[in-house]
Order: structure tokens, then C-alpha cells, then sequence
């Protein structure tokens, strides 16, 4: 399944033309059994297209968007819910982007913006507004994404830099313990992700026209593993799960328990598809079958977060931590448990060997280019 850049871009041709008959199925079927057998095929379709892809990175980020993101999105849009589904319906280039692209419309659209990009705004708007009113505590995985606007250059500055950094300590591999090395490539991946999600958030910006909320929230900032995972950490899959497994789950689970207690199974169940996604895209990446171990790391997570709201209901507690001190401790478990159950999918996949040599590249291309200028000025 060879074919380097020529076969990415012939995938992504095919992935513009299918999402174009899913607009047009839109606007020819109603919501219902009809339009999600005439869309069922392209999401079949996106199951499979990222193992057509040979570059390590263009195949990683393909089954991101597409088997995931745009598989839940378009199941959605056969509902009419979910962010293909406003009133107005979205013209043609926004739908496909939304479709496609892990981006979201800001909620509070500066004065600047266009008639149209403030009237899908404000379509954003009601819905989530109704989303959080249909909520009756506080304990569920929040999702009203933080206003805080995209990092700001110094922060992207700083972590840039600490790539750089990390780049040395890989060239000084052999010099370090192999627990430091799976710590960096935690933050290292997390960077690397907001860094690529915000590079392609502004290239939707520049040819949408349109604000769009920040993927990322400082997620190092966490004040506890529901703030974590529901307000800062990857905000668009939080935004596709909620209504795509969150809501239906605490639906089916209210006919067996107290509307009061339906989100905790529902969390977990959002965590589990979200481990079984990640699986998805480890076999897309690697090409091996699946250890199940990332699976794992999100479910445990989800009773972790589950065991937090019950301590919080029964305890009735309206305080935490400082944020000084339970953010450590936030992200401290993260990564613990990151380099537990979730780094040695990522090894065996050798993501952490192509994360290594990418950023060596770039660090020797620099130098390269530093010492050329030098030479001719």
C-alpha cells in the first residue's frame, strides 16, 4: 500500500468527493434510517483510507480526521445533529471542513465577522446553550469550551523551544534513563498535537473566514481529571463524544437508574470508544493488532473521573485544591499512567522513533542553514 504523497493526495480527492455526495444527501434525504444507509458506505469507506496512506505522519493525521472525527460527525449529520446540522444548513465549504477538520466555530463571534460565519455562530450558540441547560449537575464532563482564545505566541514560543530541547535529549539518548525518555514523548506528543491542530485551525480560519474555538486549553493547568479531559485537553473529540456516545448512553441508562447517577456510566463509555478510536488509529499507524492496553488507559481513566464526581457528590464538596498544587497532581497521573498503559502502543508502533528523527531532521536543518547564512553573509 505504497505511494507516498501522490497516493495522499489522491485519497484526499476521494475524500472531498465523497463528502460532497454526503451534503447533497443532506439536502435530497431527511433525518432518519434512509440517510444513514446513504451515508453508512462513506463511513466504511473512511474506516479504511488512511492504510492507502505510506507517510508515517499524513496516515496518522488522516485517520484522526477521517475515521474518527469525520466518521462520528457525518454518523450525527444522518440524525441531524451534531456540527453539520445547523439551521441554516452549512454551505458546501464549510460543511466539508467542519466534516473533515478537528476545528469548531467559536460560540461568541468577534464584531469583524461576515453575516454568514455570525449566523453559524449564533446556530452554535443555541445549541450548546440548550446542551448545558438539559444538563442537571455540574458533575458531567463539561462542555462549554473555555473562552480564553487561542495561546498566545510567547506561550508557542516557549514550547517550541522545549521541542528544541527535547531534540537534544534524544540525540543523548544512550546518557538517559528510558523512564525520562517515555516522559518526554508524552509532552512531546502533546505539543506536537497542538501544534499541528493549531496550524490547521488557522488554515481554516484564513479560508473560512471564521473564528473557531482553541483545540487545546493548557491542559497542564487542570485542577482535577474532569477538568482535565472535559474543558482543556483535545476540546473537539470531547465535542464530537458528547453528543455522540455521552447523550444516548445517559439516555439508555435513565431506564435503569436515577437521572442522577445516568452520567457516570456514560462517561464511561465515552472513554471506552475513545480508548477503542485510539486503537483504530495505533492499527492505521502500525499495522498490528491491537494489545488493548490504550483501551485500558482510557477506561481507567474514566473510573478514575467517575470516582471524583462521587466523591464530590458525597462529600458534598464545594472546594478543591489549589491549583497549584492539584495541577501536578492532575498531570502527574496523567503521564504516570500514559507511560504505563499508553507509551508501549506508541513504541511498538515506532511513532516514538519517527517523532525522534522528525525533530533531529529539523534541529540539523537548522543548524545546516544557520552555518549556510553565516558562510555567505
Amino acid at each position: 500500500m505504497g505511494g507516498g504523497l501522490p497516493n495522499f493526495l489522491l485519497v484526499w480527492i476521494l475524500v472531498l468527493a465523497l463528502l460532497c455526495y454526503c451534503h447533497k444527501i443532506g439536502k435530497l434525504i431527511d433525518k432518519g434510517t434512509t440517510r444513514l444507509f446513504a451515508i453508512l458506505p462513506v463511513i466504511c469507506i473512511f474506516l479504511v483510507l488512511p492504510l492507502y496512506i505510506s507517510v508515517f505522519n499524513l496516515r496518522a493525521l488522516s485517520s484522526f480526521f477521517l475515521s474518527w472525527l469525520a466518521n462520528f460527525k457525518l454518523l450525527l449529520f444522518a440524525l441531524d445533529q451534531g456540527p453539520l446540522s445547523p439551521q441554516p444548513p452549512l454551505s458546501l465549504p464549510h460543511f466539508i471542513a467542519l466534516a473533515c477538520l478537528p476545528i469548531k466555530i467559536q460560540q461568541n463571534p468577534p464584531p469583524n465577522l461576515s453575516p454568514h460565519s455570525r449566523e453559524l455562530v449564533n446556530v452554535n450558540d443555541s445549541q450548546d446553550l440548550e446542551k448545558l441547560v438539559n444538563v442537571e449537575d455540574n458533575d458531567t464532563p463539561s462542555q462549554e469550551v473555555p473562552r480564553k482564545g487561542l495561546s498566545t505566541p510567547l506561550r508557542y514560543f516557549i514550547k517550541f523551544l522545549l521541542m528544541v530541547l527535547f531534540g537534544y535529549m534524544y540525540t543523548k539518548q544512550e546518557y538517559i534513563h528510558s523512564k525520562i525518555i517515555l516522559v518526554v514523548y508524552v509532552i512531546h506528543i502533546y505539543i506536537g498535537l497542538e501544534f499541528i491542530l493549531a496550524m490547521v485551525g488557522a488554515v481554516a480560519r484564513a479560508f473560512l473566514g471564521i473564528e473557531l474555538e482553541p483545540q487545546f486549553d493548557e491542559p497542564y493547568l487542570a485542577s482535577s481529571l474532569q477538568d482535565f479531559w472535559g474543558k482543556r485537553w483535545n476540546l473537539m473529540v470531547t465535542s464530537v463524544l458528547h453528543p455522540a456516545v455521552f447523550n444516548p448512553m445517559r439516555s439508555i441508562f435513565s431506564r435503569f437508574m436515577t437521572k442522577k447517577w445516568t452520567p457516570l456510566p456514560a462517561a464511561i463509555a465515552s472513554f471506552l470508544v475513545s480508548g477503542i478510536m485510539h486503537e483504530l488509529i495505533f492499527y492505521h499507524i502500525g499495522r498490528r493488532k491491537p494489545t488493548w492496553e490504550v483501551t485500558c488507559f482510557f477506561l481507567l481513566h474514566g473510573v478514575c473521573l467517575t470516582t471524583e464526581i462521587v466523591i464530590k457528590r458525597e462529600l458534598n464538596c464545594s472546594w478543591g485544591l489549589p491549583r497549584v498544587v492539584a495541577a501536578p497532581l492532575v498531570v502527574g497521573f496523567v503521564v504516570a499512567t500514559a507511560v504505563w498503559l499508553f507509551m508501549p502502543t506508541v513504541v511498538r508502533c515506532k511513532i516514538d522513533v519517527e517523532a525522534r528523527m522528525e525533530i533531529i531532521d529539523f534541529i540539523n536543518f537548522v543548524k545546516g542553514a544557520y552555518i549556510y547564512l553565516k558562510n555567505v553573509l
